[in-house]
């Protein structure tokens, strides 16, 4: 993450993950920002998730659930270590914390809770949350460098927790589904993940050896990694699009300029207004 940048600007999906049907697996944790619609169940590490995001499905965490007020979630939540759940959360199934629940006013648990440790009536904000909320403001005010301490203490304090990998992070007002994922920032995939879903953002990175079951459409460029397959079509309305080594697009292409690399496949038709660089190994770039 950028220093400089807001810390839920960017979709970021880490490496490893998967999203398939009706579940969204992370091999780390997950941050998401508030007002989004998650049409997914969820498994993570830990989750943090702000006001007013609604799941379509059941989240399971083997440590911390952090959940800000007004949430609804359509399923189950289980949690390892402690819960956090600010106000009006509402819960359709049960509830089952390893270890204490602190749990804000008029919060709705439809078929019932249990917890093995302290459970503490109060209105909590998650602390992860407070942090980011503090970290944004700083950038907003010029403050780059006490930003940029407080970024280095929390990923530090992580590292020391034994949470190694990059958390998978969901902007505010994001709807993603097996169907669609949609946001109004950046997007950024890392290497080996497994998705379903049409994408579409501002301009979209997909790494290494990325199995993608839908199509991509964004408004600036798209780079797609080494080995990377999308099933669908590449499109983007006012930028160019890149295919690196060996990635293969099973559906069209359509762009103002294309940059091909060597090995790199398109079954479908290709639209590139301002033309196609090729590029081989040992070569200068053919037009």
């Amino acid at each position: 993450m950028a220093v400089g940048e807001d810390p839920l600007d960017v979709l970021i999906i880490p490496t490893g993950t998967i999203a398939e049907e009706r579940d969204l697996v992370a091999p780390g944790d997950v941050i998401i920002g508030g007002q989004s619609n998650i049409s997914f169940g969820v498994r993570s590490q830990n989750i943090l998730v702000g006001e007013r995001v609604r799941f379509e499905g059941d989240i399971e965490v083997e440590r911390e659930c952090r959940v800000d007020i007004w949430c609804e979630i359509e399923g189950n939540v289980i949690v390892g270590e402690d819960a956090y759940l600010g106000e009006r959360v509402s819960i359709s199934g049960r509830l089952a914390v390893g270890g204490d629940l602190d749990i804000g006013d008029d919060v709705q648990i439809e078929e019932g809770f249990e917890a093995n440790g302290w459970i503490n009536i109060r209105n909590p904000l998650p602390t992860i949350i407070f942090l980011f909320m503090y970290l944004t403001q700083l950038l907003r005010l010029g403050e780059e460098e006490a930003a940029e301490e407080l970024l280095s203490e929390i990923l530090e304090g992580e590292k020391e927790k034994g949470n190694d990998e990059d958390p998978l992070v969901i902007p505010r007002g994001s709807y993603i589904s097996d169907e669609m994922w949609r946001v109004s920032t950046p997007v950024i995939v890392k290497n080996e993940c497994r998705l379903h879903g049409n994408f579409r953002a501002v301009d979209i990175s997909i790494g290494e050896d990325v199995n993608l079951f839908g199509s991509i459409r964004a408004r600036e460029g798209v780079v797609i990694g080494n080995g990377t397959r999308i099933h669908g079509d590449v499109t983007t309305r006012e930028g160019n699009i890149t295919l690196r080594e060996g990635s293969h697009i099973l559906g069209d292409i359509s762009c103002n300029k294309l940059e091909l690399h060597e090995g790199a496949r398109v079954e479908g038709t290709i639209r590139a207004k301002d033309g196609m660089q090729i590029r081989s190994k040992g070569r200068k770039p053919q037009e």
